[in-house]
């Protein structure tokens, strides 16, 4: 029988007790701030998505339901700027979800609505738009959370359930997957994001689970089932990664994140549902900074991104 224990996770003046397994030397999260609020205004969101660094270092934030990508100082959460918006030029964008930036810091925003990717160099000009809206080799119905490795663009799209590949320039190269339980198929997926160790993880959203695969689409395992203990899962959605390859998981339907080593280990957990500081409603994206370990989560429902460090 596996030891349980009453963990603290703390979160501004707040403490918040959740079960966990005891391990020694337990991962645990403190609140540093909170990036936005709801509005149409610079730096506030009606919809947040997912996150990529610049070539900079600034956070980039998709807001799906104005449109922007905004840009913001990752460390003070200072709005920068913002770029694309609801419009029929070749800047402007519909549903910006999955954000990604090249090692060239040119950015890549899946837009979930068009099929369109649209590509914006590092000073943010619209650069060239690639795929668009369908089922057939290199087009898309509703693109999610995307990630770049070796010059590959690696793109989940829930419509047809599988994770298209495309090289920089926007050429189709392949995809896997396909509807089903059986592994190695998805039921939406929401997130596909690559470890330091070069594997690819996606979150299975409607099989409750994450699987893992390599860069050429093989299988190599998958964690979780459906539920709410410790490395079980509601509807997970964003992934992160910090430099240890420990994954970051932000589950919508538990409003909380876990976090596993990169077998799938349960480390650790915080969060529950509510608008305070550590609580959570409709979680999407997250990300890691490699360099400092912090971690900004989509608090979707609360219009915001908070933001945590790892407690010392």
């Amino acid at each position: 029988m596996t030891a349980f224990s009453k963990c603290c996770y703390r979160v501004g003046l707040a403490v918040i007790m959740l079960a966990s397994p005891a391990i020694a030397g337990e991962l645990r999260f403190d609140h540093v701030m909170n990036i936005g609020s709801e509005g149409s205004g610079e730096g506030q969101f009606k919809y947040v998505e997912d996150f990529a660094f610049a070539k900079d270092g600034s956070l980039l934030a998709t807001d799906a339901a104005h449109a922007w990508v905004q840009v913001f100082d990752k460390a003070s959460g200072k709005f920068i700027s913002r770029f694309g918006g609801k419009g029929d030029n070749d800047e402007n964008l519909d549903k910006p979800e999955g954000i990604s930036v090249s090692p060239s810091g040119d950015v890549y925003v899946a837009d979930y609505n068009s099929g369109f990717v649209k590509v914006y160099d590092a000073n943010y000009a619209w650069k060239f738009t690639f795929s668009e809206y369908g089922t057939g080799p290199g087009q898309n119905i509703k693109s999610e959370f995307t990630d770049i490795i070796d010059g590959k663009y690696y793109m989940p799209e829930v419509g047809s359930h599988r994770v298209n590949v495309f090289d920089l320039s926007g050429k189709f190269l392949f995809s896997f997957g396909g509807l089903g339980t059986e592994t190695g198929q998805f039921n939406t997926p929401e997130s596909a994001k690559f470890g330091p160790n070069g594997l690819l993880y996606v979150a299975d959203l409607k099989n409750d689970r994450i699987q893992v695969f390599q860069k050429d689409g093989t299988f190599v395992k998958t964690w979780g089932k459906s539920g709410s203990a410790p490395g079980e899962f509601k509807s997970p959605a964003g992934i992160g990664i910090d430099k240890d390859a420990n994954v970051y998981v932000a589950e919508i339907g538990n409003d909380r994140v876990q976090v596993f080593d990169k077998d799938g280990g349960f480390l650790t957990a915080w969060g529950r549902k509510g608008a305070g500081n550590g609580e959570f409603g409709n979680l999407h994206g997250l990300i890691v900074d490699k360099g400092t370990g912090w971690v900004y989560v989509a608090d979707t429902a609360n219009n915001r991104i908070q933001v945590f460090k790892p407690a010392p």
